[in-house]
């Protein structure tokens, strides 16, 4: 356990739901694990019993990746875990693969609803339809030509992100067709309680987490883990964006919540302490703006010369193209707040240094 850890409380210990079984958190709260083919190797979902237009049944919150493997355990899930009522809604906080990969199977499987934000919505609909790298999307040429003007010019790393082109469909292969919409600050009924929508950004275009002031539970998606740092990215299709103040101004979005919230995150396990966990993530990033300031302060550096100043471990490729957004998102916050230059040398390449 790393030293912020033991700032958190984790009520259930070390003991997390089998595959295929959920685990009560709360009164009308179960958790569910499901398995992911990353270094990050799992997701948490959620099941809320709910009545919605009359019927008794449950609202899932987040999906899972569209694989045969996943699926298989939802339906162990639907078999041994719903008490015998239907899945009534899909409630989605983002657009990321983990988290709607299987809303469009889910919602045709139960003839469920889907809610999201519009963002996120007609992101993620977008990208399910674009196959063979054209459009808009992650991965591809664009991707490739985006890294490598950060640096990243290693062929054999270009060539395999050149052929990502298809990795959100791949994991995302169909969205719903209809939605419906949630917005910051909407009380979405759930089971006889409200639950609070609360909308940040820097992680996702409009991520969505939920909060119960009765049961004093937050399920907070991917903007408050307990163990790892929320990624904060710029990427190829919207390469001048200053994603960090975004979200370190969301976890503003949380000040009000009871100091003994149960979080409940897409990540890691449930834990009280949110309001520790906000402060060790502002002070992560000052930490690690302070380190890139230094680093360019030394000399022209270019995104790929900061990855190394910001992550010390070795990277698989899925965890380098994340560290190179990364590393691009705190210099860009640097650089819109005027305490870095930048510009495109001779060999293409983009670097920065200290105003």
């Amino acid at each position: 356990m790393n030293p912020n850890e033991h700032q958190l409380q984790y009520p259930w210990g070390d003991v997390q739901p089998e595959p295929g079984k959920a685990q009560a958190v709360a009164d009308g709260v179960k958790w569910i694990r499901m398995p992911l083919p990353f270094a990050l190797d799992h997701i948490n979902l959620w099941l809320l019993r709910d009545e919605l237009n009359g019927r008794q049944g449950w609202t899932i919150v987040d999906c899972g990746i569209a694989r045969d493997e996943v699926k298989a355990l939802w339906e162990r899930v639907f078999e041994q875990e719903l008490e015998g009522l239907p899945v009534l809604r899909v409630l989605v906080t983002h657009m990321h693969p983990d988290h709607v990969g299987l809303a469009h199977w889910l919602c045709e499987r139960w003839n469920a609803e889907l809610w999201m934000t519009m963002t996120d919505f007609m992101v993620a609909s977008l990208w399910s339809s674009r196959r063979g790298g054209d459009g808009v999307g992650p991965g591809g040429q664009s991707a490739v030509d985006h890294f490598a003007r950060h640096g990243l010019v290693d062929p054999a790393a270009q060539e395999q992100i050149r052929q990502r082109a298809n990795y959100y469909p791949g994991l995302v292969p169909a969205m719903p067709t209809r939605y419906t919409r949630i917005l910051h600050g909407d009380q979405v009924r759930i089971g006889g309680r409200d639950w609070r929508v609360i909308v940040g950004y820097g992680h996702a275009p409009e991520h969505a987490s939920l909060y119960a002031p009765d049961l004093r539970v937050l399920i907070s998606g991917d903007m408050v883990l307990p163990r790892i740092s929320t990624n904060v990215s710029v990427f190829d299709y919207e390469p001048d964006a200053n994603p960090l103040p975004l979200y370190l101004r969301s976890l503003d979005g949380y000040a009000d919540l009871a100091e003994d919230t149960l979080v409940l995150p897409s990540h890691g396990r449930p834990f009280q302490g949110l309001h520790a966990r906000i402060a060790q993530q502002h002070e992560h990033h000052r930490d690690r703006l302070a380190e890139v300031l230094e680093a360019c302060a030394q000399g022209p550096k270019s995104t790929s010369d900061i990855v190394p100043v910001l992550f010390k471990r070795k990277l698989d490729l899925h965890q380098l193209t994340f560290a190179m957004g990364e590393a691009l998102a705190h210099l860009h916050a640097l650089y819109f707040e005027g305490k870095l230059k930048r510009a495109q040398d001779a060999d293409g390449i983009v670097r920065f240094t200290a105003a």
